[in-house]
């Protein structure tokens, strides 16, 4: 097989999978792993992929549009369910929170305990559409201008955030690296800046698909979490670097998810 051919399965093993191995295309191509390495340093430099500890994941554009909201607000993966399970376990009866408008945070929803009286805030219309008929759960929606998604970003927002404390902010985001949180636009990033200097205690979210991957405008250093969830299929090495930073990371296991 020539070099070019084998780049080109090893592209379409990493679109379908999302992640490739190094040690696992050796085996696969029955080449040295240090042969591996070098189509994806070459893949790399040539913009097709982002290397890793270990493999590569796919190359992504700094500036990556945000969902539909019918594609963010799914049932979501084995790994987000997990990620927010783990999360919900940080809850307290009586604790005020705010729940952004990611699709892995909107999973949050449904893990809360039934019947623990809780304080929510939002900037989603739809966390607090679904929230409005659990009697148990105070829930505020942030004012200002709503966009098209439901979502409420603007300078207004902020203001707003700014009259509360919260004992748990739970943060996700397009990519969370070593090199800090990352969302779609500055505007939805000052607005996350905001949400974090009014809370407690910080909680990051992130699936290995954007664990260690950065974006257009950042919201916060990695450093200002107090927790980061993740599952098992991120990456060591970025595991690794963020640790350094005293971030205790942390990871859900898919199997330990309990039915809803």
């Amino acid at each position: 097989m020539f070099a070019e051919e084998r780049r080109q399965k090893i592209l379409a093993l990493l679109h379908q999978d999302k992640r490739v191995i190094a040690k696992d295309l050796a085996e696969r191509f029955e080449i040295s792993i240090d042969s591996i390495r070098r189509d994806l340093t070459i893949m790399e430099e040539q913009g097709l992929l982002q290397k890793t500890h270990g493999g590569a994941i796919p190359s992504m554009k700094v500036r990556q549009p945000p969902l539909a909201p019918e594609q963010r607000y799914g049932e979501g993966s084995p790994e987000g369910h997990a990620i927010a399970q783990l999360a919900v376990s940080y809850v307290r009866e009586r604790d005020t929170l705010f729940i952004g408008s990611s699709s892995l945070t909107y999973l949050l929803l449904k893990f809360l305990p039934e019947q623990m009286p809780l304080t929510i805030v939002t900037n989603c219309m739809r966390v607090a559409d679904a929230l409005r008929e659990r009697e148990w759960i105070d829930t505020y929606l942030i004012g200002g201008r709503v966009k098209p998604s439901g979502n409420i970003t603007d300078v207004l927002a902020n203001e707003f955030i700014r009259q509360f404390k919260f004992d748990i902010s739970f943060v996700s985001g397009g990519g969370i690296s070593d090199e800090g949180i990352f969302v779609a636009t500055p505007e939805v990033a000052a607005f996350g800046r905001g949400v974090s200097a009014v809370s407690r205690r910080r909680i990051g979210m992130a699936t290995h698909r954007i664990l260690g991957q950065d974006g257009f405008a950042r919201a916060g250093a990695v450093e200002d979490l107090d927790v980061l969830i993740t599952d098992h299929k991120a990456d060591q090495g970025v595991m690794d670097r963020i640790q350094e930073l005293g971030v205790k990371v942390i990871v859900a296991k898919t199997e330990e998810v309990a039915q809803t």
